[in-house]
């Protein structure tokens, strides 16, 4: 293969991989963006159809483009979303070269030498762009042939799903909306809820992500104790509303706790179910205060919303839970696995550069010099995994390469 020495080389055309070459191409920085498959690529093949973003448009964007076929306040679909990264990486001639799977990144003196499936390049800076969603979780835990298992990356709609009943394991966004959706076409569904945050999608007028901003919660560097891997149950689907767990009983719901092992045919959940779900009442009752105390300091003219505080006994669900069930006598045909995913940098064998396999750095600054991260959950705050929250980081890290 031919070697090519260029300064930078950004993996990964997704959303942190265009705002980096954005914010390279101002400085004038050489760089070229490698991607194996194509922009967006996990919007196009690795969501369900129906997928809405979670934050509304005038949030989930970058600051220099708005989303066309979207109002403001509405939540762009995910095909919207590929058309907006193409459309927005065509502004300024983004050099990104699909079609180039990344093999191996290894160090040879001055120069990162990247090895991919067309070429071979030496440079002296590599961003890995390649964002949170790269190997999906699968837990093995359920052995029996009888029922058909996905991750939640390979669901598409509800009729190419096998026949029967479904079991949704996870509880976060993904989990919430899949499951509502499949009860909205007539499946019964089970789902497994476990520990997770319930914000309001709303509140006094203001969509959840901007009472995140007005109180300073996307800018937390760290979360919160012991909230490192709690999952977000919030949806932006049907017009965007707030997850209940008691609305979504009252539909062909069966709500279980969090799975926690298989014996052939028979699944055990734990007795967790009524604590997780009042945790997650907690958590959005607590959003409500903050807000209402905001609203009294700042002298704001936000209509109140006492409603809003009533949150309704527990279901039946939880103060008589299912600790067991038959995958057969339930006919649960699909057991889709919404588990979230892990990172995969195999390909980054650069000495220094990982610890147990996650990358070291400060804000997206490597441990090794001329290595950088971009697109990882809290990078530098909590929002730094969205699509807002990476174009800011993407800057951070070009101006550190501009000057380096």
């Amino acid at each position: 293969m031919n070697t090519r020495t260029i300064d930078t080389v950004v993996i990964g055309a997704g959303q942190a991989g265009i705002a980096a070459s954005e914010h390279l191409t101002a400085h004038d920085i050489p760089h070229i963006v490698l991607e194996k498959d194509r922009i967006a690529e996990k919007w196009r093949t690795g969501r369900w159809d129906s997928l809405v973003a979670n934050g509304p448009a005038w949030h989930d964007r970058f600051p220099n483009m708005i989303f066309p076929e979207t109002s403001a306040n509405g939540f762009p679909g995910k095909d919207e979303v590929v058309r907006y990264f193409e459309e927005y990486a065509a502004r300024f001639d983004a050099p990104i070269r699909s079609g180039v799977e990344v093999l191996r990144v290894t160090k040879d003196g001055e120069y990162f030498i990247v090895e991919t499936s067309k070429n071979t390049y030496q440079a002296r800076h590599v961003i890995a762009a390649t964002g949170p969603f790269q190997k999906p979780v699968f837990p093995d835990l359920i052995h029996s042939g009888a029922v058909h298992q996905i991750h939640s990356a390979a669901y598409r709609n509800p009729a190419e799903l096998a026949e029967g009943a479904v079991m949704v394991i996870g509880a976060g966004s993904s989990g919430v909306q899949i499951a509502e959706e499949l009860a909205r076409a007539g499946r019964k569904v089970f789902l497994s809820v476990g520990p997770h945050d319930r914000p309001p999608r709303s509140y006094r007028g203001k969509d959840f992500v901007w009472w995140l901003g007005v109180l300073g919660k996307w800018d937390m560097t760290t979360p919160g104790a012991g909230r490192a891997h709690v999952t977000i149950a919030v949806s932006g689907a049907n017009g965007g509303h707030t997850v209940d767990f008691r609305k979504l009983a009252e539909l062909d719901f069966t709500l279980v706790g969090r799975t926690d092992e298989c014996e052939g045919d028979e699944v055990r959940f734990a007795d967790d179910l009524a604590e997780n779900i009042r945790n997650g009442d907690a958590n959005y009752l607590s959003v409500l205060r903050e807000a209402d105390a905001y609203v009294a300091d700042h002298s704001l003219n936000l209509p109140p919303e006492p409603e809003a505080h009533d949150i309704g006994p527990l279901p039946a669900a939880a103060t008589n839970p299912i600790r067991t069930l038959s995958l057969s006598e339930e006919d649960i045909g699909t057991v889709i696995w919404a588990t979230g995913y892990t990172q995969d940098f195999s390909w980054l064998q650069v000495d220094g550069a990982l610890a147990d396999g996650k990358p070291l750095h400060h804000r997206g600054i490597g441990a090794v010099d001329g290595i950088y991260y971009l697109g990882l959950p809290w990078l530098s705050r909590r929002g730094s995994s969205f699509i807002w929250g990476v174009w800011h980081d993407a800057k951070f890290v070009a101006d550190h390469i501009a000057t380096s």
